[in-house]
């Protein structure tokens, strides 16, 4: 093969010039196949949503998209929810010169509450605009100091102001520690993505939640009589203030909004760099890029009343991506032109600040002044700041313990997706896991030379546009036993880096007679993906497998469905062999890679038996646990409104299934009577207590 042929084949990287051919192996740069490939479906939903926005340029085109973007953002969050009794109740007053704050509680949903300070001016009996003060991610939720500041400030400057604690912060913490008031999790994003990820699988989001939350404490706002109902606000700092777009998205009853330091930015964006801008639970909003949605289309449907976005021009060096300034830059010029075109230029406004991440106080007076221009008309701007002081967090506390599930006894996003029973509605798998069309690429062999007993091959399978799946096949040397012996792929955890010397588990397992395939699949081994550009904190943090596999629900393509399909087309691939073609196929599997092997031999015929050491038993086992283990690469949306893992085991029919050292939800190991009775009897299914994975536990599976 000369060089020129070699690189063209490989789709390797770059090497010196040089005159005398390469004589080895000039492998692709498998890091850069996941990010290459998600950024192809950021970069067509990126491509698809701009002519679309590129078309509004009449007020009739606009309100159609305005309802457009209302109903696909409910369908994208799970849709909207039956409206009950607020049961809103008063626990406490506090008196402060010029204002009183009042300790409420009122119930989003039934057995749900939420707890808030009401802030209302003094004396006067109104009626006074009213503004929803949303958090960010502080622990300490309303009580947090800056949010306390600007409280404070706009109830002195004349408005009625309600701040409530989100999901998971302040009083509502869902995982608490011994205290009671503290999470046993690492921060407050964990708490919404926690509860996020498991949400799922019943086909509900943290967005949902989180939107709903909103939606009902605007309900108790506009309850009061001394709330002018004409003159009602939404702001909100970091997530508190892209969770004010999503209010923006869904309610008409708001009439001015405030936004500090959003999500602001477009997923899939223009020089889109993997995993992109994923962030906590409920700000990813899931198939958004096949819908043709993203988040600036929340606030559509707000235009054109008065809309202040302010930014922290530090934020793209750490806390948001890359990307965040020149995406929320370019899409709030799209968003001007449509104020234009509604005669409405006016009333949309950028503000920003050169300090950190914060509810500082240059933002907090640009968010005064905005609120006066439009809710108090006739005032003059102020250039100071009302008197302000920072309350202790347990005297703005609503609740006699600090903690609405010790004191109230609260439902939680656990037990609250615990007892959903969304109806079945039984999907084909491949749409369940989202997977692109069978990949009919080469497989490659793209070096031979011999081990000790075993001739050793150098592969790849073009899987996916970009996607190319890297493994070494190993092959008796003569072959054993006429050749009958199946192909046994491998599929470990962290890839197939481990277990291939020539003393261990590939090539020993080789020498009793069978071929042996380990390949790496998306986002393991060779083809974790590299890290993208960007301050390094922030891209450590999204390098991880979490971050990928949000991305990938965002774009359409579950991580799981994507490693399935590599897996495909694996097998797929060894009937382009010479030696291998006419081989039985048996697939074995480690925990990491359990489900995708289930699905994949659910889709495959030519996959004659599994092997799954240490599965998880069920997705049902991890709904049904409250601290559960399996990665967010093996969740999809709706899993259990669909089917779970025995029904697909039931699928094989009389092919044989393994089960060795199976675990719950949990991660903790299953007594064999346990998984017999969640697989049921009569099925060609061996369960094993221990997760073997040698030499001959494997070969004992292979040859059954």
């Amino acid at each position: 093969m000369t060089r020129r042929t070699c690189l063209a084949v490989t789709g390797a990287a770059v090497l010196p010039a040089q005159e005398l051919p390469y004589p080895g192996v000039v492998y692709r740069n498998y890091a850069r196949c996941l990010p290459e490939y998600l950024k192809g479906l950021a970069t067509a939903a990126y491509t698809r949503r701009l002519a679309a926005i590129r078309q509004l340029t009449t007020p009739a085109a606009i309100a159609a998209r305005q309802r457009w973007a209302r109903e696909t953002f409910w369908s994208l969050i799970g849709g909207e929810l039956p409206k009950t009794p607020l049961a809103a109740r008063s626990t406490g007053v506090i008196k402060r010169p010029g204002y009183r704050i009042e300790k409420v509680i009122y119930d989003s949903r039934p057995g749900f509450p939420v707890t808030a300070n009401l802030y209302v001016p003094e004396p006067g009996p109104g009626p006074f605009p009213g503004v929803l003060l949303q958090m960010g991610h502080s622990p300490l939720g309303k009580a947090y100091a800056t949010y306390q500041r600007c409280a404070q400030g706009l109830v002195q400057l004349g408005f009625v102001v309600l701040a409530f604690d989100p999901q998971g912060q302040g009083e509502r913490i869902y995982y608490p520690d011994a205290s009671g008031r503290r999470s046993r999790l690492p921060s407050a994003d964990d708490e919404h993505s926690t509860a996020g990820w498991q949400m799922l699988l019943t086909g509900d989001t943290a967005t949902r939640l989180q939107t709903w939350d909103a939606v009902r404490s605007l309900d108790y706002l506009l309850s009061l009589p001394y709330v002018d109902p004409r003159r009602v606000a939404t702001t909100g700092q970091s997530g508190g203030a892209t969770d004010s777009m999503f209010l923006l998205a869904v309610d008409d009853r708001l009439s001015c909004a405030a936004l500090t330091s959003a999500n602001s930015e477009n997923f899939a964006c223009k020089e889109f760099s993997a995993p992109g801008s994923t962030d906590d639970a409920e700000q990813n909003l899931l198939n958004a890029a096949p819908a043709g949605f993203d988040r600036w289309d929340t606030l559509y449907p707000f235009a054109p009343k008065p809309l202040l976005l302010t930014v922290s021009d530090k934020d793209f060096l750490g806390t948001y991506s890359p990307q965040y300034l020149r995406s929320g830059w370019e899409e709030f010029g799209h968003l001007k032109k449509l104020y234009s075109t509604l005669g409405r230029a006016d009333r949309l406004a950028w503000g920003g600040t050169a300090l950190p991440h914060s509810l500082e106080l240059d933002t907090r007076l640009q968010v005064y002044n905005w609120f006066l221009r439009w809710m108090q008309p006739g005032s003059r701007p102020v250039t100071e700041e009302p008197p302000t002081r920072v309350e202790a967090p347990e005297t703005l506390e609503c609740t006699a313990g600090g903690g609405v599930i010790a004191s109230l006894g609260s439902e939680t996003p656990f037990t609250l997706q615990r007892r959903s029973r969304p109806p079945r509605r039984p999907r084909p798998l491949a749409e369940l896991l989202q997977m692109d069309a069978p990949a009919a690429g080469p497989f490659a062999i793209l070096k031979t030379f011999p081990g000790r007993g075993v001739t050793i091959e150098a592969v790849e399978v073009a899987s996916a546009p970009a996607v190319h799946v890297p493994a070494w096949l190993f092959t008796p040397r003569p072959p054993v036993g006429g050749g009958l012996d199946p192909v046994i792929v491998l599929l470990q955890n962290g890839g197939r880096r481990t277990g291939w010397h020539e003393d261990e588990l590939h090539q020993t397992l080789a020498r009793r007679g069978f071929a042996v395939l380990v390949p790496d699949l998306r986002g393991v081994g060779d083809l974790l993906p590299e890290m993208g550009p960007g301050n390094p904190r922030y891209v450590r943090w999204h390098n991880e497998e979490e971050a990928y596999a949000w991305a990938s629900l965002m774009l359409g393509r579950s991580l799981l469905g994507q490693r399935v399909s590599d897996l495909l087309a694996v097998v797929r691939g060894l009937q382009l062999h010479p030696a291998h073609r006419d081989r039985p196929v048996v697939v074995a599997a480690q925990g990491q890679f359990a489900v995708a092997a289930l699905c994949a031999a659910a889709l495959s015929p030519r996959i004659g038996r599994l092997y799954l050491a240490g599965g998880v038993v069920s997705l049902a086992s991890v709904a049904a646990t409250e601290s559960y283990r399996p990665a967010p690469a093996d969740i999809v949306p709706g899993w259990l409104t669909a089917t779970d893992l025995p029904e697909i085991a039931a699928g094989l029919g009389d092919r044989p299934v393994t089960l060795a050292g199976t675990v719950d939800g949990a991660g903790r190991r299953m007594a064999p009577e346990a998984v017999r009775a969640a697989y049921g009897a009569g099925r060609r299914i061996s369960v094993l207590p221990e997760a073997a994975w040698t030499e001959e536990a494997l070969a004992g599976f292979a040859r059954g």
